[in-house]
C-alpha cells in the first residue's frame, strides 16, 4: 500500500502514476463495504456480492477503466438496500475489456430471476456489448456515462445517466451512439454532476467541476436506476 499526504485524497486519481497508475478508493468506499442490518457484502471468486432483500433482482456492475472496483461500493450498496442487488466484477488489470465476458461467471454463481448488467465509463462500454451479444441473459442495461458500440435489442430496457459537468466522457460519440440503442431507452442528466462522482476515487484528470456533493450524485443515480428498473 502507497502511504502519501495524497493517498485517499481528491489528488489520488489527478495522479494515478503516483499510486500504481489506477485510480484508488477513498475512506467512503471502504465504510460500504462492510455488511450491516440490510445488506450483506460477500468477497466472491468475480469480485463481490451486495446482497440486500431483493430475491430476483440483481445488476452485474463492470467498474471504469483503470478504477480500484470497490470505488464503487457506495454505490451498490446502497442498490442492493433499495431492492436490487448487485455483483461488482474484478476485471484484468482494471479494464473491462479483458473481461468483457464475465458476466457469465457471475450468473453461474447466482440464481435470479432478473439480470441487468450495467457499468460506468469503459465498464459501461463494454457491459454494453455483452449484453448486446447476449440479449437472451439480460433484462436491461444501467450505462453510467457510456454508450454502445454495438447494436442493442429492441427486447432490452436501457437507461442512461450522466453529469452535466462531465467532461471525460466523449459527448459527440455518445450522441452518435443513440442510433444503437432501443427507440424507448430513457436517459437522464444530473444537472451539477460530472464523470468520477458515480464512485469515490476523487477528482479525475479532465473532469469538470461538480455542483452537487458525491453522496447527492450516487443518491439520484440510485433513484433512477431503482425507479427504472
Amino acid at each position: 500500500m502507497v502511504h502519501s499526504p495524497f493517498y485517499r485524497s481528491g489528488f489520488r486519481c489527478r495522479f494515478p502514476h503516483l499510486y500504481g497508475d489506477y485510480c484508488r478508493a477513498g475512506t467512503t468506499a471502504l465504510a460500504a463495504l462492510k455488511s450491516d442490518d440490510t445488506v450483506t457484502v460477500v468477497q466472491t471468486a468475480y469480485g463481490w456480492l451486495f446482497d440486500g432483500p431483493s430475491e430476483s433482482d440483481a445488476l452485474i456492475f463492470y467498474p471504469g477503466g483503470k478504477v480500484e472496483e470497490i470505488a464503487y461500493a457506495p454505490l451498490l450498496h446502497r442498490l442492493a438496500a433499495e431492492g436490487m442487488d448487485t455483483c461488482l466484477v474484478r476485471m484484468p488489470l482494471r479494464l473491462a475489456i479483458f473481461g468483457k465476458d464475465n458476466a457469465k461467471n457471475v450468473m453461474a454463481a447466482h440464481n435470479y430471476e432478473n439480470w441487468y448488467i450495467g457499468g460506468h465509463s469503459l465498464g459501461g462500454v463494454m457491459a454494453a456489448d455483452y449484453a448486446a451479444e447476449h440479449p437472451d441473459r439480460i433484462a436491461g442495461i444501467v450505462l453510467l456515462a457510456a454508450y454502445p458500440t454495438k447494436k442493442i435489442d429492441d427486447s432490452l430496457k436501457v437507461l442512461s445517466i450522466y453529469g452535466s459537468q462531465d467532461g471525460v466522457i466523449n459527448m459527440k460519440a455518445m450522441e452518435d451512439a443513440k442510433k444503437l440503442l432501443p427507440d424507448g431507452f430513457t436517459e437522464y442528466v444530473i444537472e451539477g454532476g460530472n464523470h468520477a462522482q458515480f464512485a469515490d476515487y476523487g477528482e479525475q484528470r479532465t473532469d469538470g467541476k461538480a455542483a452537487v456533493t458525491n453522496e447527492e450524485q450516487i443518491e439520484r443515480t440510485v433513484k433512477l436506476i431503482i425507479g427504472n428498473k
